[in-house]
């Protein structure tokens, strides 16, 4: 018996001695300068910031001051019992559809491996690029719509000098005939770019570009571009009819709004004032 509590004093005397041994030896290893540094870098690693969105113009482009677009002949053809195919013709002078813009290696964007061509854009839809001077479409009989149409260069920055661009107002009646309407007058906004994919260096430059008609941009009327990126929204009101590249968007998808304003910032009232696309952004194929 004696020798038992003999055995569990010395195990208890032996933990007693132990455990201050073993506990400084803990914290210092903790506070030790070489780990302390180790942990002191560890701490303050931060992930870079990503930079906010931001406008910037686009560098001077090659002019075409006497490049101009008409309508040629428009036809129609009945595509069955509700619905009409109408083809366009345009007429393109001093500007050549197909060629390489002469900066095109230059500008460090996104570039048409086809070269120089029309932006083709029915009621405010996404525009379709055209490299010959005609397109068919197919509407409802009984409607009415909006052709806009304007030069581009092969990097898709429209052409601003007047007779560049136009507006063909028409309408199909129940039979199926086209007639012509009034161009509009009142203040319109028409979306072009930016559209679509966006992948490797073009994601560094992304041509924001869009048309303006009947309407200055200055004091009285302006464009508010809204662009949302990373689940962040950054809005720019825009008092120049000029291109610009965005700047910083987040890879992934990202949304660009424009609203025509007045000088108070308030979208006009009326149709095309505002319209908005969704973009994808990645560094590299394929696509997610």
């Amino acid at each position: 018996m004696t020798l038992k509590i003999s055995i569990m004093n010395y195990k208890r005397l032996f933990i007693a001695l132990a455990l201050p041994a073993v506990l400084p030896l803990a914290i210092t290893a903790c506070s030790d300068a070489s780990n302390s540094t180790q942990s002191q870098n560890f701490d303050t690693v931060q992930v870079a910031e990503q930079p906010p969105v931001a406008l910037a113009e686009v560098p001077a482009s090659p002019e075409f001051p006497n490049a101009a677009l008409t309508v040629g002949e428009v036809k129609t053809e009945d595509a069955g019992r509700d619905s009409v195919k109408v083809s366009f013709n345009f007429n393109v002078v001093n500007y050549e559809l197909k060629a390489q813009t002469s900066d095109a290696g230059e500008k460090n964007c996104n570039n048409s491996k086809d070269g120089q061509h029309i932006h083709f854009i029915l009621n405010d839809a996404p525009y379709k690029a055209l490299y010959e001077p005609k397109n068919e479409v197919t509407v409802a009989k009984n409607s009415e719509h909006h052709v806009v149409a304007f030069l581009s260069r092969s990097y898709h920055q429209s052409l601003k000098n007047k007779g560049a661009g136009l507006i063909y107002h028409f309408r199909i009646d129940e039979r199926g005939e086209l007639k012509k309407l009034e161009t509009p007058t009142k203040p319109m906004l028409t979306y072009s770019r930016p559209k679509g994919d966006y992948t490797g260096k073009d994601i560094d430059n992304v041509l924001l570009d869009f048309y303006v008609w009947n309407a200055t941009l200055g004091n009285d009327y302006k464009v508010k571009a809204s662009i949302s990126t990373g689940g962040k929204d950054t809005s720019f009101m825009i008092s120049e009819w000029k291109s610009y590249f965005i700047k910083n968007l987040i890879t992934g998808q990202s949304t660009i709004k424009l609203t025509l304003t007045d000088k108070e910032g308030n979208k006009l009232l009326g149709a095309s004032t505002e319209m908005s696309r969704d973009i994808q952004l990645a560094h590299g194929e394929p696509m997610k």
